[in-house]
This record gives C-alpha cells, structure tokens and sequence, in this order.
C-alpha cells in the first residue's frame, strides 16, 4: 500500500512562516490607522482606509494571476513582501491625508500578489486529498499573524511611537521577504514564460475564472462582514472602554485558530458545502450580536464567533476554488477569489464608514447589512448543495 504523503514539509513550513511575518507586517498597523488618518485632518475618510487598500488589490489580482502561472510563485511572493516593506518605511514621512490615502492604495499591491501566488504554491505540493487540511495549517499562521500584528501594533504605538510602529512593521515584511529564498520555484519550467510586456495585457480571461463562479459569490456576501470589522472595531473598542484597539482581532483570531487545528480535516471529510453553512451560522450570529446595545460581553462573543465563522470559511474556500480550477490555472483561479474577497471588504469598509461619520448611533447599521448578506450566502450555499454541485461538492 502506497505510503500517504504529509503536508508537514520543509516548503511548507518556510511558507507558513513567511505568511505568518507577512500578515503580522500589514495588520499591525491597522487599529491605529483611524486615529493616524484623524491626526492629519481626515477622520470623515475612516471608510477609505480599508477600501482604497482592497481595492489596489483587486486591481493587482488578474496581473498577479497571471504572473503567477507564467514567471512563478516565488517572484510573485516576493513582490508582495517588498511592497510591504517600502510602504510601512513610508508612513512616517506622510504628512497631508492625500499622502496617507495614494499610500494605503499602493500598499493595497502586497495582498493583491502575495496571497495568490502562496495558495498557488499550496497546491503545486499538496496532494488533493489534503487540500481543506493543508489551507488549514497555513491559515492558523496567517491568523496568528493577523491576531499578533494589531497587538503589537497598538502596544508599540504606545510605548515607542507610531514612527516606531510603521518601521517594525516594515521589518516584519522584510523577513517575510529573506525565507522566500529558502524555497524552490514549483511552477514547471515548461510552462515558464520569459517576463514581457504581454503578460502585463489582461483580457477577461485574465480576470475571472468561470469554473469557480460558486466561490466568488459567496466570497463576496462573507467577506463584507470583515471590512466592517476592520473599519469600526478600533472605534467600538474605545467607546467600551478597551484600551487595546487589537483585542478584538485577537479574539477572534484564537478562535479562529482553535476551529483550525481541530477541525482542518473537516471539509476533506464532509464536503466543501456542509462546512460553509455552519460557517454562515456563525457569521450571522457574531453580526448580529453587534446590532445589539454594545457592551464587552456581546463584542467578546461577537469576535469569538466571527473566529469560528473565518477558521471555517476561509481554508475551505480555498480549497474549494483549488477544486474547481483548471491545474493549468490554479493562480488565474486564486486570483479571482482573491478579487472577490477584497470586493466584499471594500465595499463593507466603504459602506461601514458612510454610515457611522463619528456617530455612535450609527455604528450598528453595517453589521445589520452584514448579518443579512450572510444570511444571504446561507440561501446560496443550499441552492449550490441542491442542484447542480450537490454530487462532487
């Protein structure tokens, strides 16, 4: 009998550490963002903090994609990782918030490439049957990073000053940078282009990924609920008198860590569809427990749930665009995704800052919208289940 291989691999291992530094690099400064950006006079601008970051990287995705099926996963990871690192040295010397908003739009270009090219190195070395199980291990990195990064973050801003704050980020990045270099291309170099002016012309085949329409849609209703989090959770956390802006990021982070270590295998097991729904139950429940008068208990609960929410949805998603796509096009796949993830929490920050202005009788209106789209997603998952991707799925 055939030996079954591990996912426990040098490669992986130096994958997960650098997403771990990567993610640790670009949240840390996230929960003191909204004040920086109100320091230099833009406070009715809190929305585009979020936005104009998702939005570069959605741009970035069908170039990213693409790149990443033609030159290799590595440059492509690597490219990422740089941006992070100039963009977090530049924050200090930004003094006008027209400076602030033309950085965190070109900051958006590390998580438009990075992330596409790493899950397409996932699937060059995982075998399929270990896809939900391998998205798993790497998420609990990428959580643990995203959880550590906006406690640091507020702590060294604190202590040592946001100058500090932005060049220990930028450090984060580079390190995240220096392990890539430990790792071997997976791309073959038969289906390796030379790098030319032609790969940066995108067409709609370079964009989207029809094969993987069920994932985009519901991508998109789940992730709205994150650029809410991420737009107004610095805020909730003053008015209920949490002196950590990143202790709610934290909450739902080891949450979200807990559901990975113990139920990785959970979507290889029971389909793609059944983990999603419970995942949409959580998402629910977290949301509207934030429409609720606010108070540490219902935000506590909130991010333990919205962690169990993401611990599901995010590896299986992931796994489930792997399954769907094209081996020839897993980065054009990962891209389209990726594109759907930063639509969502684009339009949930954009959405989340247009509504609360500075008002706190406003603050629970976007996760209101964010409990129905989830609810929304739940409908679709049981049209996808019941029809025409209810037998492999």
């Amino acid at each position: 009998m055939q030996k079954e291989e591990s996912i426990y691999t040098l490669a992986f291992g130096l994958l997960c550490l650098s997403n771990f530094l990567f993610c640790a690099s670009f949240s840390m400064i996230i929960p003191e963002l909204p004040d920086y950006l109100a320091s230099l006079g833009g406070r009715e601008y809190i929305g585009y903090i979020i936005a104009l970051f998702t939005l570069t990287a959605g741009l970035s995705r069908p170039f990213s994609g693409k790149l990443t099926d033609h030159i290799g996963r590595i440059p492509i990871m690597a490219f990422g990782s740089i941006v992070c690192f100039i963009c977090g040295g530049l924050y200090p010397l930004i003094h006008s918030v027209q400076g602030f908003l033309l950085l965190r739009f070109f900051h958006g270009m590390s998580t438009g490439t990075k992330p596409t090219a790493t899950s397409a190195y996932v699937a060059d070395i995982i075998p399929e049957s270990k896809r939900g199980e391998a998205q798993g291990g790497l998420g609990i990195f990428t959580a643990t990073g995203m959880s550590i990064g906006p406690v640091i973050g507020s702590f060294l801003a604190k202590e040592l000053g946001l100058r500090e704050m932005f060049w220990i980020s930028s450090l984060f990045a580079l390190l995240s940078i220096l392990i890539l270099t430990r790792m071997k291309e997976t791309l073959p170099k038969s289906r390796k282009k030379p790098m030319s002016i032609s790969l940066f012309k995108i067409g709609w085949k370079d964009v989207f990924e029809p094969k993987i329409i069920p994932v985009f849609w519901i991508m998109i209703l789940v992730s709205f609920s994150y650029g809410v989090i991420v737009t107004l959770v610095p805020d909730i956390s003053k008015m209920i008198g949490w002196h950590n802006k990143g202790l709610y990021f934290t909450i739902f982070t080891l949450s979200s860590i807990g559901v990975r270590v113990f139920f990785a295998k959970s979507s290889d097991q029971y389909g793609r569809i059944q983990v999603l729904l419970i995942s949409s139950f959580f998402l629910i429940a977290s949301m509207f427990l934030m429409v609720l008068p606010l108070s540490s208990m219902t935000v506590i609960l909130s991010g333990i749930f919205f962690g169990i929410s993401w611990g599901f949805n995010s590896p299986t998603l992931t796994a489930w665009t792997t399954d769907l796509a094209s081996p020839t096009h897993i980065g054009r796949a990962m891209a389209t995704m990726y594109i759907a993830l930063e639509a969502g929490i684009g339009m949930g920050a954009l959405l989340a800052g247009a509504f609360y202005k500075g008002l706190a009788s406003q603050i629970q209106i976007p996760f209101l919208l964010s409990g129905i789209f989830a609810i929304i997603s739940s409908l679709l998952l049981v049209y996808y289940r019941h029809n025409w991707l209810k037998n492999d799925l």
